[in-house]
């Protein structure tokens, strides 16, 4: 479970195909710092699995469910990464609760700092202004949701501190929706009652 709080930005270090999955390397010296294999760190708002790692770097192989479902397919040796490690117990949640599961692929409409993007068919259901979503990894706030777009207001840091600010027209960005809406759908679909019963 991710905040969306980006930790840093990092630097693809090599993209190396395989037979069953890509191994990514990636120039991160906070994030590698104390980095164990098996751990998770979400790249893009993709959560890896750590398989790798070395001063200053870390590694993890992506299949091609993951590759074809984000933008992860697409990074090139020297591409920068918003990267952010798990949310430990009893530590800030400054964001909002972040999978780090991608719902689908959007593409930027309008460049920050008035950040518009235009979400894939089914996902903008989802978006709903003050609400939450992530962007690349970053956790932000609908101000106006229309149609298959939204926009969100990023502030001078986050601009700053992301690759968010470096995004034109046209670029992808990877998307995921607020898990508790995604939930809260499902329950009112299904209609059924529930077979618990409150007591006390």
């Amino acid at each position: 479970m991710f905040t969306g709080i980006v930790e840093e930005v990092g630097r693809v270090r090599a993209v190396e195909p395989g037979r069953s999955a890509t191994r990514l390397a990636f120039d991160a010296p906070a994030v590698a710092a104390g980095l164990a294999v098996g751990e998770s760190v979400a790249v893009d708002g993709a959560c890896l699995t750590v398989v790798d790692s070395g001063e200053g770097w870390w590694g993890a192989d992506a299949v091609a469910e993951t590759l074809g479902r984000t933008t992860l397919g697409r990074l090139r040796a020297g591409d920068a990464v918003n990267l952010e490690r798990p949310v430990r117990a009893g530590s800030s949640l400054g964001g909002h609760l972040v999978q780090g599961h991608v719902d689908g692929v959007g593409k930027v409409v309008t460049p920050a700092p008035g950040l518009v993007v235009r979400a894939p068919e089914g996902l903008a259901r989802y978006l709903v202004p003050k609400g939450s979503v992530t962007v690349d990894g970053c956790s932000l706030t609908v101000v106006e949701s229309t149609g298959d777009t939204f926009s969100v207001a990023l502030i001078p840091h986050t601009v700053a501190v992301t690759t968010l600010g470096r995004k034109t027209a046209g670029d992808a960005v990877n998307l995921e929706a607020d898990v508790i809406a995604k939930y809260v759908e499902r329950l009112l679909a299904a209609g059924a009652p529930s077979p618990y019963r409150a007591v006390g």
